[in-house]
């Protein structure tokens, strides 16, 4: 972290902050079930093709980064930041978030032998410093023919390119082209044995996740917010669903592989639920039922790090050589005993979704928000 600003949220998109809140809520909530053996379905990913809740939250978070994109480099550029100098904060943000997730990853054994290299905050970091370059160096029209780019170009890439032992077309763990280039590329420092969600390949439609909601930002700062801006951002977003799903069709939507047609699907669900925080929010000003989510949406790299590292250490730390970890004793003596195997584990989680807010309340209410 670079340290902190005790500036309040004025001049900020409130809802945006809010989408942000509630997708982070969302990460946390779904990456600490009490056990992980008891977890209700939509709050699993996906076996593999397909889609639950779960496998909306990643990509609404790369939509919402790119976004923020238009505002927060506005506002650079009134006070007089020139893009060479909007270019290295956004090549020192990436480097940060990188090493962050490789931080995370290493914690707590540094085993660097069989360290994964990518991550959810690895992706975050390149994919900033991609998507972030091409809004510096491209206009409108040329991001718009980069997404066509690399959307059509990785679905060619995974259907028509052979892998060694697997041939052409082949969208199984092992068996499809991105996770063929990770074993090259990174053996032994991947998720799995042969294959990775966050893998290299996948970055590439990732980063149209995030040129979706540059245009979707841009969109919205064209004026004071009004209600025909909300209608057209919600059409453009119910448009990306049914392509999404159309195109899932022969390109099926797939989280881990991160297809095409999964870009554009949850691209499109994300921009009709901004549509919807926006409208409520900065045309009728309702602002008061999404506090605790603009608290999470001010702090959100700091408390997904936070609360992913305390995740850790409950799970490192064990109660006597042969006792089970703090974690553990924990879900089942606070929540288990009472609320049985399935709903304990949940409750679980959202005490700890809970905890986490209580804690970012408090430096909100400071006016704390520490920055990457």
């Amino acid at each position: 972290m670079s340290g902190k600003e005790r500036t309040g949220p004025a001049g900020r998109l409130a809802s945006l902050d809010a989408f942000r809140g509630l997708t982070i809520a969302g990460m946390i909530l779904v990456n600490n079930p009490g056990s992980w053996s008891h977890v209700y379905g939509p709050l699993r990913h996906a076996e593999w093709h397909g889609w639950t809740p779960t496998d909306l939250v990643f990509p609404f978070f790369l939509f919402i980064m790119g976004v923020a994109l238009p505002f927060s480099f506005a506002r650079r550029k009134e006070r007089g930041d020139s893009r060479g100098r909007l270019w290295g904060h956004v090549a020192r943000r990436s480097a940060i978030l990188f090493g962050l997730g490789l931080f995370l990853a290493a914690f707590p054994r540094f085993d660097f032998a069989t360290l994964r290299i990518m991550g959810v905050l690895q992706r975050i970091g390149l994919v900033y410093l991609l998507a972030g370059t091409a809004y510096l160096f491209l206009g409108r029209r040329g991001r718009g023919v980069l997404l066509t780019a690399l959307l059509l170009g990785y679905w060619l890439l995974l259907t028509q390119v052979p892998v060694p032992g697997y041939g052409a077309g082949d969208l199984s763990p092992a068996g499809n082209l991105g996770a063929y280039l990770d074993r090259l590329l990174l053996d032994g420092h991947l998720w799995r044995k042969d294959w990775d969600p966050e893998g290299l390949l996948s970055t590439l439609p990732a980063v149209g996740s995030t040129l979706m909601g540059i245009f979707a930002g841009e969109w919205l700062r064209k004026g004071p917010p009004a209600l025909p801006r909300a209608l057209g951002l919600a059409g453009a977003g119910a448009l990306g669903v049914a392509l999404g799903w159309v195109w899932g069709t022969v390109f099926p939507i797939n989280k881990p592989l991160w297809t095409s047609s999964y870009a554009v699907f949850t691209g499109g669900a994300a921009a009709v639920l901004l549509a919807v925080f926006y409208g409520l929010m900065e045309v009728r000003g309702w602002r008061g039922w999404a506090g605790p989510f603009v608290v999470y949406g001010m702090n959100a790299i700091a408390v997904f790090v936070a609360s992913t590292l305390v995740a850790k250490i409950l799970g490192w730390i064990r109660l006597g050589p042969e006792g089970p970890t703090l974690k553990g004793w924990l879900y089942t003596h606070l929540f288990a005993s009472w609320a049985g195997p399935l709903n304990g584990s949940l409750a679980f989680a959202l005490a700890y979704v809970l905890l986490w807010l209580g804690a970012m309340w408090l430096l909100y209410r400071k006016g704390i928000f520490l920055k990457v």
